[in-house]
């Protein structure tokens, strides 16, 4: 790890203790490890990041993190409720790592829950970001599915003409946010206050390892993925 003087690359990864859905979501055991662990280890083995910092309010969590490898950032409490973005921890992160004379030249923020992402998937994406010169980029996965939504004159379809129904290979290719990375220039999260902004351009990963967990039952499919990855 390079000294807080010179410019890095710095992976962020916001966890918070509060999960209404699953309760201790962040350090529960998936395949044998907490589930943060995936990411940090992830983080740690990629060659393209300097740092690796877990932004917590939580200090099971923050145990959990610096058993991993990661430096941790404790966050105040009116930035880890419930409707807090993370942009407003990613803000907070940025603004310590600067007071700790840190020159941070590419931020990348790694959600905790996407634990299918390898290192590999941050250095492939780190190195599109810099070949494409881009400003931000994220990663998604293929999209294939006929959209609708509800309006007040009834459902509506999003993205086909169910008229004239396209087959799926003859549709145009249009992709999901999958969560699992997001790479910006500090000046995008300042600007706008969002990871994303300037010139966006995607990393594409398979839907097998695009799983962002969100509920008991993914959980159990992450588990039957990784075990399977490691035998």
């Amino acid at each position: 790890m390079q000294s807080n003087t010179d410019t890095q690359v710095v992976a962020v990864i916001p966890a918070r203790g509060g999960s209404k859905g699953i309760p201790g979501k962040n350090i529960r055991l998936l395949a044998g490890k907490p589930l943060l662990a995936w990411t940090v280890e992830a983080a740690v083995a990629a060659n393209s990041i300097d740092s690796v910092y877990v932004s917590t309010d939580d200090p099971a969590i923050a145990k959990v993190a610096e058993a991993c490898g990661a430096e941790v950032i404790f966050r105040p409490a009116d930035i880890s409720g419930d409707e807090s973005p993370s942009e407003a921890a990613l803000l907070h992160a940025l603004g310590y790592l600067n007071k700790q004379g840190m020159v941070v030249e590419i931020m990348v923020f790694l959600q905790a829950t996407s634990p299918l992402r390898t290192s590999a998937d941050i250095d492939c994406a780190m190195a599109l970001f810099q070949e494409q010169q881009a400003d931000s980029l994220l990663s998604v996965a293929p999209s294939h599915y006929f959209l609708w939504e509800e309006t007040k004159e009834g459902a509506q379809p999003v993205n086909y003409d169910y008229c004239h129904r396209p087959r799926r290979q003859d549709m145009i290719q249009q992709f999901r946010e999958n969560g699992a990375i997001y790479i910006f220039k500090p000046s995008i999260l300042r600007e706008y206050s969002s990871r994303l902004g300037g010139r966006i351009i995607l990393y594409k990963m398979l839907e097998e390892s695009s799983l962002d967990i969100d509920s008991y039952s993914d959980f159990e499919r992450a588990g039957a993925y990784l075990r399977g990855r490691k035998n």
